[in-house]
């Protein structure tokens, strides 16, 4: 991989993550026209994940330091920002299961098929459009019961193709939370679960398993420069992205990403 190819793929990643359109899709049909196909791709992968989160943090600096300020204190009552943390970790239950239980199977079956892609980012699409045919009267808060249930639509979202933030958000729609908090909880509910896939993936490169080796070779080297460009990129369109798309989502309808999806998951099953 060279510095190009790691700028035009950090900035694929740091704009997908957070538009519906599938950051791992989009990465997989990137890598595939770039032909891009390296095993060290992992570590391209863990440093480009990082830079987004780290684009969340600063984008959401003033939410996060909310939190952060109203965690730790207590008068005998659970305080909104207490409330809210707990949604946050009722939300990771099911992507901490499937990550911990199933990721590895998960990634052998699916990772690498475009044909997995373009099938998830035609589903995606059904999903976003649904949020523009039904929309149920808006509720201000969001319950621990929703926010389960959008961690499930976060756990379903591993399979490649199918948008994380797309998934989260167009659930909370369809369940009738409030456009307005929905797109800032969707994106801080995702920073843990993308560090905890990180370092998932981080023991595969420090010590890689004998059936991993076995699997998918020893991985290749990739330069730093290349690791820099692509951190350096996708942290940067990713804060672009995250601003851009909480301000959308406030005021705008899906379904010209549902239709983006659509077109691009046909093209990836007509080039599978």
């Amino acid at each position: 991989m060279d510095w190009i190819q790691a700028l035009i793929l950090g900035i694929v990643q740091g704009l997908t993550e957070y538009l519906p359109v599938s950051s791992s899709g989009h990465l997989q049909i990137g890598q595939h026209l770039l032909g891009v196909n390296e095993v060290g791709g992992l570590t391209f992968d863990i440093v480009v994940h990082v830079a987004t989160v780290l684009s969340t943090l600063v984008i959401l600096r003033k939410e996060v330091t909310w939190i952060f300020k109203g965690l730790f204190i207590w008068d005998g009552r659970l305080n909104n920002q207490q409330r809210y943390a707990i949604n946050i970790l009722i939300s990771m239950i099911p992507i901490g299961i499937v990550g911990l239980c199933f990721k590895d199977y998960v990634d052998a079956i699916f990772q690498d098929s475009l044909t997995v892609v373009g099938t998830c980012l035609l589903v995606t699409a059904c999903l976003l459009a649904l949020t523009h045919f039904y929309q149920p009267t808006e509720r201000e808060k969001i319950s621990p019961i929703h926010a389960f249930v959008i961690g499930l639509a976060q756990a379903c979202a591993v399979l490649p193709g199918l948008s994380r933030s797309g998934s989260t958000i167009a659930t909370g729609l369809l369940l009738g939370n409030s456009r307005k908090n929905l797109a800032q909880f969707s994106f801080l509910m995702v920073i843990p679960p993308i560090l905890g896939e990180a370092l998932l993936d981080f023991k595969h490169i420090v010590a890689p398993s004998a059936e991993y080796i076995a699997e998918h070779g020893e991985a290749a080297q990739i330069p730093m420069t290349a690791l820099v460009v692509g951190f350096l990129a996708a942290f940067v369109s990713g804060c672009f992205a995250c601003k851009w798309m909480i301000a959308f989502v406030k005021r705008a309808k899906l379904i010209y990403f549902a239709l983006y999806c659509a077109i691009v998951g046909a093209l990836a099953l007509y080039f599978a």
